[in-house]
């Protein structure tokens, strides 16, 4: 009986994996009724890929978009954090202990928010200066002519 079950289990296994492999080897084709692309080339995950995104090379764009996306979530938390310390400072009642934690979770806040707002601004800074060319040279690529 094992006997049995283990053949079985091993040429389901090589199965699996002939299929598998026969797929991987595909390397053009047609891509399915109602996707972004006609054909692919190499895999049919390019399908939904739209053709004028397919392989950017815009690494700034990339770059500066994942940053922007980052900062502004931690823009958010920051002003989350104002709020709910502004909660704190209302509930307070009077309460000195409860009214100077709500006052430091409100400055924790805003100093949380003006580091994002100087992140955002060095990184983006950074990031012209260092992808364009005359930029980074000081201007000097356009003064050679």
């Amino acid at each position: 009986m094992k006997n049995g079950v283990h053949k079985k289990g091993v040429m389901a296994a090589a199965a699996l994996m002939a299929v598998v492999s026969l797929a991987g080897n595909v390397n053009a084709g047609g891509c399915p009724q109602g996707s972004l692309r006609d054909n692919y080339s190499n895999s049919i995950s390019e399908c939904n890929i739209a053709e004028d995104h397919a392989g950017s090379n815009n690494l700034m764009g990339t770059i500066n978009t994942i940053i922007s996306v980052v900062l502004g979530v931690l823009g958010i938390l920051a002003v989350a954090y104002i709020i709910y310390g502004g909660f704190m400072f209302t509930t307070a009642a009077g309460d000195a202990a409860k009214t100077k934690k709500a006052r430091e979770t409100i400055m924790y806040g805003v100093i949380g928010l003006v580091v994002a707002l100087l992140a955002f601004a060095i990184v983006n800074f950074v990031l012209t200066s260092v992808f364009s060319g005359s930029a980074a040279n000081g201007g000097a690529a356009a003064n050679n002519s």
